[in-house]
């Protein structure tokens, strides 16, 4: 299993506008990723799973996945994550 630590850069965290560009790129990758925050664990390409974790702007979150692309796909994550989402 392959695992990423990534800081949220959005500024207002994981809701609305930057969770779904995070799920749609999430399910671009082909590839099934949990994304945990605080000790809760979702499947990163679900919106809904994705917002009811309630991520902060600058909180750290944990991204892993298993198989085939995992590790691209995981640093490809990561590189969103720490981009202010709602800057683009």
């Amino acid at each position: 299993m392959s695992e990423r630590n990534a800081i949220v850069a959005s500024s207002v965290g994981l809701h609305a506008r930057p969770a779904s560009l995070f799920a749609q790129a999430v399910a671009k990758t082909g590839v099934t990723v949990t994304l945990t925050a605080a000790g809760k664990s979702v499947n990163a390409a679900s919106i809904l799973g994705v917002l009811s974790l309630g991520v902060a702007h600058a909180q750290e979150v944990t991204l892993s996945a298993e198989g085939d692309g995992a590790d691209a796909a995981l640093d490809s994550l990561v590189v969103l994550l720490e981009t202010d989402l709602d800057k683009e």
